[in-house]
């Protein structure tokens, strides 16, 4: 493998001319293709030039022909706008011809106004700001895990760095000590909209990452000498992760745009401008050293395969156990058959039970404490690198994560989240414990999976299927124990349902997941003594949702009541309703209506009508 360059034997002049001669080309590509697309951020492109130049041309280690290659070094882009400038560093490096850069955010292109996967060599999509720090986390984690020596780099803008975040990604990099891990910070000192907070202070940067514990530089970020020591410091300096503030100029290099406000997401689209602008680039822009990236040495370690045999529940019928403690049992048996499996939890892992992960698989398990966005970064930094990684909170605590979840989508990751204590049914924590909009949120996810579990035994299948499900997969567990309702054997799908009471004479359905489900067994016992029989569904997949069997009970029975511990909009009612949209039957929800209280679980139920008896009153209303 090549190695890196640790002094300044190297720095020819003529390389260092190639490398400014190639920032002011990417400043032209980025300039005439947002010029093309009549849109886009050719300012901030200008400002990082130089950096991205020596980065890609003077350090970066990577296989064209292979970007999913983990002996590859890594290059996250978080300051997302500025994809223009990445897209012409690999159209010079022969990721595609240059011609390509001019379809920049045509619907027909990979080459999109913000990096996303559909350009093969981008891991993961960027530019909701503040999250590239969190992924580039998770792929130092990965590489440290496989022992590769490669490097992780992120660029980032000054603006994020406003962004809680990127201090929660920083302050574990430090935790963790991940030397192989750079970030170099592009302060152009202006935002959209008017300057950043600090301006051109690069101290206040510097102080800050400094009281994290990382090694900091401070360096021109327009001085392709500086930039190559600052790099070569970094990666030398191999106790934690190194960064680099950077002094630019948002514009650099185009007179009239050149540090000057109103040019933010602004392309030149004036013919007379953009004559002017490549004039201030120069015409002659031939480098007289060429410049390639440099190939890694392919991995010797052989793939990471998963064992075919699946880990098998071991449960009594009638046994008490939550969903949660299951989930926690069948990750931890999945870890023992598939080795890419890892976990990682925001501090509430003796809740979430992913402490029995972490017990077994301590090097395979990430305490990133209470910092519940970088998590889900984290995670999928580590997913980009062939990691499954199952990722644990509180439901509730994932809304403040959803961004990086909504990004995550985008990014294709092949993300796993479980979502514990849900509902009312947590009891006397009282509401800002519990999590009542989880299912709408992931069921928005563009492309997830959503599955509830009701008992010990389909926790521990649904853990197996949301590592054999591509994508995003949300899993939600409760806090209360119920009742081993279903054979160790029995068999789960993405989309499927359980039907576990039916009959020919059923005057209604009912269709309830988790808790609810239970209390919907109980209210079918009940109305049996009054000669009313029901079919109960266990709505296990709340997406996709089993149409056909949803369907044929509404049919068959003319009425549906779905009971959810959840609000009412965008659960497992609305899932079942937008199912039904094209049958003619009667539909009632139950579910929580109103801001709950503390009490205890059972007398919560009861308050929101999601128990037997509120089944009971439903059903006898229509019937």
């Amino acid at each position: 493998m090549k190695e890196y360059r640790t002094d300044s034997t190297s720095r020819n002049d003529s390389k260092i001319k190639s490398l400014q001669i190639m920032a002011n080309r990417l400043r032209r590509h980025s300039l005439l293709s947002t010029h093309e697309s009549r849109s886009g951020h050719p300012s901030t492109c200008c400002s990082c030039a130089e950096i991205v130049s020596v980065l890609f041309f003077n350090f970066l280690r990577y296989d064209l022909d292979a970007p999913k290659s983990t002996a590859n070094d890594r290059f996250v882009l978080s300051k997302g706008h500025a994809a223009p400038i990445l897209w012409g560093a690999l159209a010079e490096a022969g990721a595609f011809p240059i011609a390509e850069l001019k379809t920049l955010r045509r619907i027909d292109s990979e080459l999109e106004g913000h990096p996303t996967p559909r350009c093969r060599f981008v891991d993961v999509a960027s530019g909701s700001l503040g999250q590239g720090l969190s992924v580039a986390v998770g792929m130092a984690l990965s590489s440290r895990l496989d022992d590769v020596s490669n490097q992780i780099f992120t660029l980032l803008g000054d603006g994020e760095a406003a962004e809680g975040s990127v201090w929660e990604a920083a302050a574990l990099a430090a935790h963790e000590s991940l030397g192989n891990l750079t970030a170099i910070i592009d302060v152009n000192r202006l935002g959209q909209s008017e300057e950043t907070m600090y301006g051109h202070h690069l101290e206040v940067y510097q102080n800050r990452f400094d009281a994290f514990g990382w090694h900091t530089q401070v360096i021109d970020g327009h001085n392709i000498e500086e930039i190559i020591s600052a790099v070569d410091s970094a990666i030398a300096h191999r106790m934690g992760p190194s960064a680099i503030i950077a002094r630019t100029l948002k514009g650099k290099g185009i007179s009239f745009m050149e540090d000057k406000e109103g040019w933010h997401g602004v392309p030149v689209t004036d013919e007379t401008q953009l004559e002017q602008a490549l004039q201030d680039l120069g015409e002659d822009l031939l480098l007289p050293e060429a410049l390639k990236l440099a190939v890694p040495a392919t991995s010797t370690q052989a793939p990471v395969k998963p064992s075919t045999e699946k880990p098998k529940p071991e449960y009594t019928l009638g046994e008490s156990v939550a969903t949660r403690v299951a989930y926690g049992t069948g990750l931890a048996k999945l870890g023992q058959v598939d080795p890419l499996v890892v976990a990682l939890d925001g501090d509430c892992k003796n809740s979430t039970f992913s402490l029995t992960f972490r017990n077994e698989f301590p090097e395979r398990f990430f305490e990133c404490y209470i910092a519940e966005q970088n998590m889900i970064g984290v995670a999928v930094g580590l997913a980009s690198l062939g990691k499954v990684p199952f990722a644990s909170s509180f439901a509730c605590f994932l809304t403040r994560a959803y961004d990086f979840i909504r990004m995550a989508a985008i990014s294709q990751s092949n993300l796993k989240v479980c979502g514990s204590h849900a509902g009312v049914s947590i009891g006397e924590d009282g509401p800002s414990q519990m999590g009542l909009e989880d299912l709408a949120m992931m069921r928005a996810i563009a492309g997830s999976t959503v599955l509830y579990p009701s008992d010990a035994v389909s926790a521990e299948k649904l853990v197996n299927l949301a590592a054999e499900t591509q994508g995003i997969v949300y899993i939600r567990t409760s806090r209360p124990k119920t009742p081993v309702i279903y054979e160790n054997s029995e068999t789960f799908e993405v989309g499927g349902s359980k039907v576990l009471r039916s009959s020919q004479d059923d005057q209604a359905t009912v269709i309830g997941a988790g808790v609810t489900l239970h209390e919907a067994l109980k209210a079918y016992d009940e109305l049996l003594d009054v000669d009313i029989k029901i079919r109960v569904i266990d709505l296990y997949s709340v997406k996709p949702v089993d149409k056909e069997t949803v369907t044929k009970a509404a049919t068959d029975t003319g009425l549906v009541i779905t009971v959810e511990d959840h609000w009412a909009e965008g659960g497992l009612g609305e899932a079942v309703l937008s199912a039904l949209s094209e049958v003619q039957c009667k539909i009632r929800k139950l579910a929580v209506c109103e801001l709950p209280r503390s009490g205890p679980a059972t007398e919560l139920l009861d308050h929101f009508g999601i128990n037997a008896a509120g089944i009971v009153r439903a059903v006898k209303e229509y019937v």
